[in-house]
């Protein structure tokens, strides 16, 4: 009975302190309430779109799922269920880590010819600082050893791979240089000063005098102990580097046939160096050539499936069976009278080509602007796209038809796989962390091709629509003050009737002597 007493007062309370709000809210209050609303879910639009965009996943959702969810009762840490899928979760981390390798790209652009000149005309730069510092940690690896401290023209240069500023470099090498005839020092030359192929062409030469002593030097003394056996390391690295730029250089300048002898006898003299992908080198300059007997020999080497892929390997594996049949192709005729052998081979190396790395077909049929490849990519991800299409893009359209094969064919491969994340066709599953790594690899100005399409969170179209409601709110109550006065004070009013009709209830049961008589008692 004090209870419902109690109720009934507090209820009497309520209804006078919430008309007496009511009646004494002015219009501006209504309009700084919403306006007040429509900055702050507008604040945090601004903030969720820019998380989405930069990591790929919600802020509140993670928030939520990593905090919230354990203090509101989530599976227990301490369960052996969880324990285990900690561990899967570790596996599979430990797997995309492995998935997403960076890898030094074999065509890789002259910093001095290529690269800055790009700069110079445009005031951008099209390397960012983590692509640099990957570079900067090859030249390291391949160009220095333990004993460089004991020739003083190995020293300057071991530091100045280590330089982060070009100038400070340049200045080493020259001064390396002034010791004595440093083939490593002329290669940073070549790189870094040389502002045409050309010249960089003819530093690299004198670098193949130096490197070619420094080589059969250190090849006698190989077996005098381990650091010998690490100088003869390092300088057969620096000699495969000098061979393998000058066959570029051979092939900028239109010598293609001379850069073809120069990679077959590279890859003959050192076939345990697969890590420069010389094959690489050697399909695209006979593909110029258009010696296409010559890349299928190629293929049948390196396209194996013990060994890695890239999308050089499954592109030009496409190309070749597109143009067995590619001139001849149209879709309305084999959509009557059904796909051929020929046709059918073709489109299945391409569905196996857009499997391995979905973001080259855009580039080949020009639906995406092209940057200049970066220096390192990552394999089926957006820059090994990039550095593929800009130097192959002339060759598909060499092929009379090939594009016109690719376009009415390489969407079907998403068809075969419609959860690429979870399970692949021909392929692995495609790794989950390729945009963020594209991310590091491509400058600021590209926008990244990003696979599979992710769609918005829920709390960014939630906090859109918030913001857009209160905001709309905000100008009309500014603008009809009164109006939205007595709306705001109808909506509330409804907002509390179940409450008053409660009330009403509650005091037509109880009589209205009982107060009396308790106070009494």
């Amino acid at each position: 009975v004090y209870l419902l007493v109690l109720t009934d007062v507090l209820s009497l309370c309520v209804s006078s302190t919430v008309s007496m709000f009511l009646n004494t809210l002015t219009p501006k209050f209504y309009v700084a309430l919403t306006g007040t609303s429509s900055l702050i879910s507008g604040l945090i639009l601004i903030f969720e779109w820019w998380y989405f965009r930069k990591y790929g996943t919600s802020f509140i959702e993670q928030v939520s799922v990593s905090h919230l969810r354990p203090l509101l009762g989530g599976v227990d840490s301490s369960s052996p269920s969880n324990s285990n899928t900690s561990n899967g979760e570790a596996d599979s981390n430990r797997q995309s880590v492995s998935e997403c390798k960076v890898w030094r790209n074999p065509l890789n652009l002259f910093r001095g010819a290529e690269y800055n000149r790009y700069t110079w005309v445009t005031g951008r730069e099209p390397l960012t600082y983590y692509d640099m510092n990957l570079s900067a940690q090859d030249h390291q690896t391949f160009f220095t050893c333990d004993s460089d401290h004991l020739r003083p023209a190995d020293a300057i240069m071991q530091k100045a791979w280590r330089e982060r500023n070009p100038q400070a470099r340049i200045s080493a090498a020259h001064e390396a240089l002034e010791l004595e005839d440093c083939a490593t020092a002329y290669i940073l030359l070549a790189e870094e000063e040389a502002t045409t192929i050309m010249e960089a062409e003819r530093l690299f030469k004198q670098a193949l005098k130096a490197g070619e002593t420094c080589y059969r030097r250190s090849q006698q003394l190989q077996h005098h102990g381990t650091q010998y056996e690490a100088q003869h390391r390092r300088d057969t690295n620096v000699l495969v580097y000098i061979k393998r730029r000058l066959a570029m250089c051979s092939r900028k300048l239109g010598r293609t046939r001379e850069a073809v002898k120069m990679m077959r006898d590279l890859m003959k003299e050192f076939p345990l160096l697969s890590m420069f992908n010389i094959h690489e080198n050697l399909l695209e300059s006979l593909l110029e050539l258009q010696n296409y007997a010559d890349v299928q020999a190629v293929l049948a080497k390196y396209d194996d499936i013990s060994l890695p892929k890239s999308a050089t390997i499954c592109y030009t594996a496409a190309l070749l069976k597109a143009r067995a049949v590619s001139d001849k192709f149209s879709p309305e005729a084999a959509s009557r009278r059904g796909l051929s052998t020929a046709e059918m081979n073709a489109v299945e190396a391409i569905h196996r080509a857009v499997e391995f790395n979905p973001h080259v077909p855009k580039y080949l049929l020009e639906m995406k602007s092209l940057i200049l490849p970066p220096e390192h990519i990552l394999k089926r991800g957006d820059s090994e796209a990039i550095a593929y299409a800009f130097f192959h893009l002339q060759h598909w359209k060499r092929v009379e038809g090939a594009l016109n094969l690719l376009h009415c064919t390489w969407e079907g491969t998403f068809r075969m796989i419609p959860y690429p994340l979870e399970k692949g066709h021909l392929f692995y599953p495609y790794p989950i962390c390729t945009e963020t790594a594209d991310r590091e690899l491509l400058p600021m100005f590209h926008e990244v091709s990003v696979y599979p399409k992710k769609e918005l969170p829920f709390f960014i179209l939630f906090t859109a629509g918030l913001c857009s409601f209160t905001a709309m709110l905000a100008l009309l109550t500014h603008q009809f003050p009164e109006l939205m006065g007595v709306f705001a004070k109808a909506f509330l009013s409804t907002l509390f009737a179940p409450l008053n009709f409660i009330m009403e209830k509650v005091e037509s049961i109880l009589p209205s002597s009982l107060w009396h008589q308790l106070t009494r008692i």
